[in-house]
């Protein structure tokens, strides 16, 4: 059960290492991009490819026939990662080792929808995985297997997501041959990630450029951080802290350091509106951003 190409590692390894699929989970086909054209989530994708049977009903809470459905299928195990619904008591309670998740995060710390980008923006020293059982709380079930990763000063949401679903991966099928007894989340360390929107990818320049640098990296590749420039967006794919002083958001060199809260940020890869992406000496080249300019 998952939607996302988070997800696809998962299904390829437990399908690799033999056990016997009886569906694959999804959510249902819906516009994309800027054509909105109907797409198919990449989990639908990959499972075509193996031949397996996919099930993408809309939703699941109060949907007797799907919980009817599901209890059908007699299975020993569900996995799950990253599916994008709710699974109500009923499915919950049909496997017999239960619902097993895939969670991007070293639980308790980065429960919810954005643990990958969390761990980023925090400037936490490691994330990792949790196989956990899932229960009716947000992430709070026992946990089977668990692994760390070191976060590195330039580590983005791209390459740890990657990582992490490879990991994933790989401890699930783990957790399905050794089937490790649970134990229960430590009762300190919580800590929340919410769903992000696109407004978290606007610079605020007040802040250190740390914490900017963090920020971008974090938010890349979605929902991408952004600032304006001369009314327009221009997008920030990659920057890096630099000592630095003045008015946060002020240009201060002929090279895109911008003074921050505390210190600037040397913003090294951008994309303006409708124009490709490129380094900011190629973006420079066309558009004179003079030092003393503001971004905002």
């Amino acid at each position: 059960m998952g939607s996302p190409r988070f997800a696809v590692p998962a299904l390829r390894a437990l399908h690799a290492a033999g056990h016997e699929i009886a569906a694959v989970y999804c959510q249902p086909p819906r516009p994309a991009g800027r054509g909105h054209a109907v797409q198919r989530a990449p989990v639908h994708e990959a499972a075509d490819a193996l031949g397996l049977p996919v099930r993408a009903p809309p939703r699941l809470r109060k949907d007797a026939a799907e919980h009817a459905a599901f209890a059908a299928l007699d299975l020993d195990a569900a996995v799950v990662a990253a599916y994008g619904l709710i699974l109500p008591e009923p499915m919950l309670a049909a496997p017999r080792r239960g619902c097993l998740n895939i969670h991007a995060s070293l639980l308790p710390r980065w429960r919810g929808a954005a643990p990958i980008q969390a761990a980023i923006l925090a400037g936490d020293a490691e994330s990792g995985v949790t196989i956990m059982q899932v229960d009716a709380g947000l992430d709070t079930g026992p946990m089977l297997l668990r692994e760390a990763v070191p976060l590195t000063p330039r580590t983005t949401a791209a390459t740890l997501h990657d990582q992490l679903a490879d990991l994933g991966a790989r401890l699930v099928v783990r957790a399905l041959a050794e089937n490790p007894p649970p134990v229960a989340q430590p009762g300190t360390g919580a800590a929340y990630a919410p769903k992000l929107s696109r407004e978290d990818g606007r610079i605020d320049w007040s802040l250190p450029a740390a914490a900017l640098d963090r920020r971008v990296r974090a938010l890349n590749p979605w929902p991408g951080t952004f600032t304006l420039l001369d009314g327009a967006v221009l997008k920030v794919l990659e920057a890096t802290p630099e000592a630095g002083e003045g008015a946060p958001g002020t240009v201060l060199d002929e090279a895109l350091l911008v003074a921050a809260g505390v210190g600037a940020l040397r913003l090294r890869r951008v994309q303006a509106a409708g124009r490709a992406a490129m380094d900011a000496a190629a973006f420079l080249r066309g558009h004179a951003v003079r030092a003393g300019s503001r971004l905002g």
